[in-house]
């Protein structure tokens, strides 16, 4: 039988573009991921992978236009988005090599030998090493920060490990391009090409979760197709680790002192954040709690403004455009759920922004309303209207785990008056992220950040954005009682490589 397919799509016609691959078989996945095996040993210098990555960056700025127009042509997200995406992956990049060419992520630890220690202690020198080959599966949204050339390729690198991409269906001649791109940086340093394997299909991203020289995976997307791959990871004979985004509700509760002082304010930054990119960010606000009574109505009347401005836009495939209308239908049929400014079909291609309001009694408890707390991907959110602390700290209690979560208080509150650190301590345990004052939507790529949180948001307590984004993809391992001339260049006395590192108990630099 002949292989299927592989189709470039454009979103805002739904019509074909371009047949740009055939979908993976089997073999086809045996293939890269022995491929990105054998290349395993031209990563294993530090000063190659760093300039390695780069050149990766330099080069997909120099391919900008060609990148960003293909990339607009499969996703309809706009050259500005797009460029400015592309500008965010090649920083990332460049952030990667930088930290690989400190070298503290090797997280180098030596115990001397005390006989005089109970009990006592042996020559211990300890450092971290590559997993080995990881498979990224691509987001639909960041067709660069979250696909091809995204973090979780970046920091794999970073760490040693060559990579096989499973591409995502929305852009695949962009996913094409992009390798491209990257092998040619890897050929200037002497890095194989199997460095960077690509394979396309459903049916490829299950062979290559279960592929057994796969070590690890990092994957952004739906709690479904991600619980389906995180048990898949854990069903194999020899169980790897599985890095996955799933989704999030990202959660704001306004103050009723907040609401009061600046509701206009509130209401436009909330319209800006749930419609930012026509909905389609994982840290969109999918529930915000705000007061009843004046200053609520205040807020929701802003809202209602500011939505009500915005234009129709396309969502990244007619899938998730059904999927969107009709759950935003099934939420508005609910009782005494309201639509100020009615989401839904914008025309055949489109889809209108809107939110619902709903008293937040509703969703205290366990009931018909439990759809309102699950995440709805586009441009719609949810306004849960409270009566007092204790009815949204109900609310609060219910909610699974997310990715960020939001508080937005007063002047008096925020400088330390009222229940502002207790609103933090509850929000805490939610969240990977939490924001005073502010709107989730835009992860810094920054040496601090941290994008996870609990289940469902992610599989795991790491973060697939910044710095410590390298640690997924690395394991410790400790030489006892070891010659010097054996052991890594890492760990000898005389620090050959400069690295910084903890020396019995003392940090050294």
């Amino acid at each position: 039988m002949a292989a299927a397919p592989v189709w470039s799509v454009d979103p805002r016609t739904g019509k074909q573009r371009e047949q740009v691959a055939v979908e993976a078989t089997a073999q086809d996945v045996d293939a890269a991921v022995r491929a990105a095996h054998e290349a395993r040993g031209a990563l294993a210098d530090r000063a190659v992978r760093a300039a390695f990555l780069r050149t990766a960056a330099d080069r997909l700025d120099a391919a900008k236009d060609r990148l960003v127009e293909t990339a607009d042509a499969e996703t309809a997200l706009g050259p500005v988005r797009l460029t400015g995406e592309l500008a965010r992956t090649c920083y990332q990049l460049r952030a990667f090599a930088d930290i690989v060419d400190e070298g503290a992520y090797l997280d180098v630890v030596i115990n001397h030998p005390d006989d005089t220690a109970t009990p006592p202690i042996p020559d211990l020198r300890r450092y971290k090493v590559p997993l080995g080959v990881v498979a990224v599966y691509s987001a639909s949204n960041f067709p660069f920060a979250f696909s091809v050339p995204g973090g979780d390729t970046a920091s794999a690198f970073a760490a040693g490990c060559p990579v096989v991409v499973k591409a995502h269906p929305d852009h695949p001649a962009l996913s094409e391009q992009v390798a491209e791109v990257l092998r040619e940086a890897a050929a200037e340093h002497g890095v194989p090409a199997g460095v960077l394997g690509l394979v396309h299909g459903f049916q490829a991203g299950i062979e290559l979760i279960g592929h057994p020289l796969v070590a690890a995976a990092g994957f952004t997307g739906s709690v479904r197709g991600g619980r389906a791959l995180f048990d898949a990871a854990a069903a194999r004979p020899v169980p790897i680790p599985f890095h996955g985004e799933l989704g999030s509700l990202n959660p704001v509760l306004v103050t009723e002192a907040a609401a009061a002082e600046r509701p206009e304010a509130i209401g436009t930054g909330l319209a800006g954040s749930m419609t930012l990119g026509a909905g389609q960010f994982c840290v969109k606000p999918g529930l915000v709690l705000a007061p009843d009574g004046d200053a609520g109505d205040r807020l929701v009347k802003s809202l209602t403004d500011a939505v009500g401005a915005v234009d129709a836009g396309v969502l990244l495939d007619h899938r998730m455009r059904d999927n969107f209308v009709a759950g935003v239908a099934e939420r508005a049929r609910l009782p005494e759920v309201e639509a100020p400014v009615r989401p839904g079909p914008g025309g055949e291609h489109t889809v209108s922004p809107g939110f619902l309001t709903v008293p937040a009694a509703k969703l205290a408890r366990e009931g018909e309303h439990d759809l309102l707390l699950e995440e709805c991907f586009g441009p719609v959110t949810v306004v849960a209207r409270y009566r007092d602390a204790d009815e949204a700290k109900a609310v609060l209690s219910r909610l699974p785990g997310n990715l960020t979560a939001t508080v937005h208080l007063s002047a008096e509150e925020a400088a330390g008056g009222g229940r502002g650190a207790e609103l933090l301590a509850e929000l805490t345990p939610l969240a990977g992220r939490v924001l005073v004052n502010g709107w989730p939507t835009g992860v810094a790529v920054a040496p601090a950040q941290h994008h996870g949180g609990p289940y469902p948001a992610t599989t795991s307590t790491s973060t697939s954005v910044g710095g410590t984004a390298i640690e997924r993809w690395l394991r410790p391992v400790v030489y006892q009682g070891t010659p010097e001339a054996l052991l890594p260049a890492e760990l000898r006395d005389d620090n050959p490589l400069g690295l910084p590192r903890r020396v019995d108990g003392v940090l050294e630099r």
